[in-house]
C-alpha cells in the first residue's frame, strides 16, 4: 500500500483545513517546496498536492509553487483543485505533474472525464470523491449533491477511470480515524483502486486502511502535528 503525504496549499503556503472549512485554516509551513523535499527524504514514493484556492475559484493560483514542488523532487506528484477542462489538465501535465485529480467536474461534466481518459490515459487521471454521510460533496465541499459516492464510483469506472481518492469530509482534519466501513464498501463493490483520505491520525489507522486492501492512504494533519512519522510509517506499511 502506498502512503501519500499531503500538501494543501493556500496563497503559496502549506496549510490544513478542518472538515474542508476555509475559515478553519492552520498554516503549517510557509515553504511547501521544503515540505515536499522533507517527505521525499523520509522515503515517500508519491506526493499529494491540493490547490485549495483553485478548488474554490477554478483558477490555478498556486501554479508557481506547485511547479516548483515538481521540479524540486524526483518522485511523482499528483494534484487536484480547480481542474475543470482539458486545457487545465494539459497545463498541469506539461509542468511535470504525473496525475491530475478531477473533482466536482466528474458530476458536472462527465464528458470531460471520458475525453480526459481518452486523451491522457488512465494513469494520468484520478477522480477525487469527497463525501458527507455517503453523499458526494462538490465545489470545495460547500455543497452536498444528491448522488451517492458508490454511484459516482461506478459511473466514472464506466468512463474508464481506475483510481479514486475517497475523502470523508466529516473525518478530514479531525484526527478521528478514516471511514473504514465506507471505504471498504467502495473497494468491495467497485473493484477499483481506492486511495483513502481524511482522518488518519495514528499508525493503527494506517493498519486498518491496509487491511481493507486500499491502493493507498493520504496522510495530512497527522504528519504536521508529528502524530505520525512518515519514515516509520513507510517502513511499516509500504515495504510489505
Amino acid at each position: 500500500m502506498r502512503l501519500y503525504p499531503a500538501i494543501d496549499i493556500i496563497n503559496g503556503q502549506a496549510v490544513r483545513l478542518v472538515q474542508g472549512d476555509y475559515k478553519k485554516e492552520t498554516v503549517y509551513d510557509k515553504d511547501p517546496v521544503q515540505v515536499a523535499k522533507q517527505w521525499e527524504d523520509a522515503g515517500a514514493s508519491y506526493i499529494h498536492v491540493v490547490d485549495l484556492d483553485g478548488a474554490q475559484d477554478g483558477t490555478w493560483k498556486n501554479k508557481a509553487t506547485i511547479s516548483d514542488i515538481v521540479k524540486s523532487v524526483k518522485i511523482p506528484v499528483q494534484t487536484g483543485g480547480g481542474i475543470r477542462s482539458l486545457k487545465d489538465i494539459e497545463e498541469r501535465l506539461s509542468v511535470g505533474i504525473s496525475r491530475v485529480i478531477l473533482g466536482t467536474v466528474a458530476i458536472k461534466n462527465p464528458d470531460l472525464v471520458i475525453a480526459a481518459v481518452k486523451k491522457f490515459g488512465q494513469e494520468a487521471i484520478v477522480v477525487g470523491i469527497d463525501a458527507k454521510d455517503g453523499m458526494v460533496a462538490i465545489h470545495g465541499w460547500e455543497q452536498v449533491s444528491d448522488m451517492s459516492a458508490l454511484d459516482l464510483c461506478l459511473k466514472v469506472k464506466a468512463m474508464g477511470v481506475s483510481t479514486i481518492i475517497y475523502t470523508d469530509i466529516a473525518k478530514d482534519g479531525m484526527m478521528l480515524g478514516p471511514n473504514i466501513e465506507q471505504t471498504g464498501q467502495l473497494i468491495k463493490e467497485t473493484g477499483m483502486d481506492i486511495i483513502a483520505s481524511g482522518g488518519v491520525s495514528c499508525y493503527e489507522d494506517i493498519q486498518k486502511v491496509s487491511e481493507i486492501k486500499a491502493e493507498g492512504v493520504i496522510i495530512g494533519k497527522a504528519l504536521y502535528t508529528k502524530a505520525i512519522d512518515l519514515k516509520t510509517a513507510i517502513q511499516r506499511f509500504e515495504s510489505r
